[in-house]
């Protein structure tokens, strides 16, 4: 998703922020960073199809990868409030660039995690699954046992004549285990073993008898179907791994949460100290351009990947991730390295630290918290939801590795708007400027027509235009810009809802553009007035990136309950009416006109 961050304020002790210095290296490098989180981030949109897919979800459980993840954010954000108002602000004392680093190895743990939870739910036979080999091998040789007949009568000759020999007593020879085990894997990924008479006396499992159901002939669920029959028929072999799995992937993905948490809490901040204040907000916007830069061509090259690249369809489906982030822990672990040696400026605060919960007792911040909430939840809900979107018979029924590559053109949005923000703050003269913003846009399309059919780059081109005159409309006031753009993603959504074909399928993916300066506009706006409450307020609304967490589950209930994805998107409907609410009235909340 986008960058979630905002300009926090800090008064470093080094006094090179308030000088006039801007460090442009160290600014470089937390541009790659911001670049690397949402590359990866965005990555969940990938998985939601693919662990759907994989372990027969609905759309609700599919939708707790972002429960997981962005749940991470909000545990890690209260830690660290927490550990704050008994101690002082952890990052104060250690300074920003230990804790980027903290945050990358955390982050690095839970990547390399995800190998394995990929090894948890292979369909893959060994010798070490066979726990009680001689009670296996005891069944395999009962004659009046139809499921025992027919996996013994695909034996190979050799291990069929040592079965043969086997006194039904005392351990099985290695080798025997072996060849069984190898057969046995020969067998599971062949034409189904599945026959309603052969396993009347088998008791099997509810989510035996719903892939059953769906009959599938080849690939990764032919497999998966047969090894779970092989399990519910010889309760010997290792249980159904894969009842741990998707668990284990969700506690992979809430770690890399708590990792990019410290990294949001870090880095953020950073951003806005190194170099003059008055250009803290063009640098936040750049550095988040380039993150959303990350989150356009992730799920191309993410949806390559993992349905085509490692989609093997001798393996389980989920399989298809672990090599993808196994290189990621190895990039954050070489980045955390890289950290550590690099010159960079590492600020720390000796000044008094602010106690207690009074940025609570402002409403206009209270209510900015929520905002928060329902514009990251809005957005990520909507990103989530759109490869799935797209598959519905309505939008054309695309399968999700040709579905995937459109994300780029949500995410890219959000880029789109973050570089016109990045110009429009700067200290550029005002015709250049105004140059700048209108520049994006048109660059903009004219590699979406270069890469794009001339249909989509139509439909985009139009969008480009809307975004353009609604920036000028409203860049002058966050407020009203809030407002404005609300209305545009609510129109947007209930056109994806109520229409198809192109015209729904890029009302929704139009959505991003909107998204873009929302989440700095938000922050300013529920900070504003503080003073020394300003830190204090800031890790409150990071903890309501919760929002990313609850939303999109929600939706997919919805959509369960319902059987209709598109009228799930009601969900972000509601939230960004409430933001649109924020930039009318909720901002000046409890607020004097002074």
């Amino acid at each position: 998703m986008a960058s979630i961050g905002g300009p926090v304020q800090s008064k470093p002790s080094n006094p090179a922020s308030g000088n006039g210095q801007t460090f442009r290296g160290p600014f470089a490098i937390m541009t790659i960073l911001f670049f690397m989180w949402g590359f990866m981030t965005v990555w969940n949109d990938i998985l939601i199809p693919r662990f759907k897919d994989a372990f027969d979800l609905d759309y609700f459980r599919a939708m707790l990868v972002q429960l997981a993840f962005f749940g991470a954010y909000a545990v890690g954000s209260l830690i660290y409030y927490i550990v704050s108002l008994v101690s002082g602000d952890p990052i104060n004392r250690i300074g920003y660039k230990n804790g980027v680093i903290i945050g990358l190895l955390i982050a690095a743990t839970g990547s390399a995690l995800f190998y394995p939870a990929a090894q948890l739910c292979s369909v893959t036979i060994t010798a070490v699954d066979l726990k009680d080999a001689p009670a296996f091998a005891a069944k395999l040789k009962q004659p009046a046992d139809p499921v025992s007949t027919y996996i013994a009568g695909r034996l190979s000759a050799a291990n069929r004549q040592a079965l043969a020999a086997w006194p039904g007593t005392g351990e099985l020879g290695q080798a025997l285990q072996n060849g069984v085990a190898e057969d046995l894997n020969k067998i599971v990924v062949e034409s189904t073993i599945w026959d309603e008479g052969r396993f009347s006396q088998v008791k099997t499992r509810p989510e035996t008898l719903e892939l059953v159901k769906k009959n599938p002939q080849e690939g990764g669920k032919l497999s998966r179907l047969n090894r779970l029959l092989l399990e519910d028929a010889y309760p010997e072999l290792a249980k159904n791994k894969q009842q741990v799995a998707y668990p284990s992937f969700l506690i992979a993905l809430f770690i890399v949460g708590l990792g990019f948490a410290m990294l949001q809490i870090a880095a953020n901040p950073y951003v806005t100290i190194l170099g003059p204040e008055r250009t803290a907000s063009s640098r936040l916007n750049l550095s988040q351009a380039f993150n959303s830069f990350g989150t356009t061509i992730g799920p191309i090259i993410g949806g390559y990947l993992i349905f085509q690249v490692f989609n093997r369809g001798a393996v389980h489906g989920a399989d298809a991730v672990k090599i993808p982030y196994l290189c990621f822990a190895g990039v954050f672990v070489l980045l955390a390295v890289f950290f550590k040696f690099a010159h960079l400026p590492s600020f720390t605060n000796t000044e008094q630290i602010t106690h207690g919960a009074g940025a609570l007792k402002h409403p206009h911040t209270v209510l900015g918290m929520l905002a928060i909430f329902m514009y990251v939840g809005g957005e990520v809900t909507v990103g989530s939801a759109i490869v799935n979107f797209l598959g519905t018979p309505k939008l054309g029924g695309l399968t999700p590795e040709v579905a995937a590559p459109f994300l780029a053109f949500y995410w890219g949005g959000l880029m789109i708007g973050r570089f016109m923000g990045s110009f429009a703050l700067s200290d550029m003269r005002g015709w250049l400027k105004n140059l700048m913003v209108v520049l994006v846009p048109v660059v903009a399309f004219g590699v979406v027509s270069f890469k794009a059919s001339a249909g989509d780059a139509q439909h985009y081109g139009l969008l480009l235009v809307v975004l353009l005159v609604a920036f000028f409309l409203g860049k002058a006031s966050p407020q009203r810009m809030l407002a404005l753009f609300s209305c545009l993603i609510i129109g947007l959504l209930i056109t994806g809802m109520t229409s198809t074909g192109d015209t729904a399928k890029w009302a929704i993916l139009g959505v991003g553009l909107f998204c873009s300066v929302m989440w700095s506009n938000i922050f300013s706006l529920a900070i504003e007035g503080l003073g020394a409450l300003k830190s204090q307020a800031s890790s409150l609304l990071v903890m309501a990136i919760l929002g990313g967490a609850i939303l999109p589950p929600l939706q997919g209930k919805i959509a369960d309950l319902s059987k209709d994805i598109q009228f799930s998107f009601i969900v972000p409907v509601i939230a960004f009416a409430y933001v649109a609410f924020y930039g009318l009235y909720g901002y000046r909340a409890g607020r004097s006109k002074g």
